[in-house]
């Protein structure tokens, strides 16, 4: 199976209610240092730790239950492919 590596930018949009919510969880990841969510992340700011939160959560869907609704917070996505 061949595999590529893929770029993608996406511009979204969030509420504050969202941010409250994963500003707390990044906090409380910040109290367990040896869990699986610290892998890739060393050294970004609690800005880009919440970001990151927010973003994974609009594009695997928690934060609605209609599939669909993730278009309501995705305003834009650039994605570019590097073929081998």
């Amino acid at each position: 199976m061949e595999t590529y590596k893929v770029k993608t930018c996406f511009t979204i949009t969030f509420t504050d209610e969202q941010y409250t919510r994963a500003r707390y969880y990044v906090e409380d990841m910040k109290r367990h240092p040896n869990r699986i969510f610290w892998r890739g992340k060393e050294g970004k700011s609690d800005d880009e730790l919440i970001i990151e939160q927010i973003a994974h959560r609009i594009l695997s869907g928690f934060y609605h239950d209609d599939p669909m609704a993730a278009s309501k917070h995705i305003m834009r996505m650039d994605s570019s492919v590097q073929l081998k």
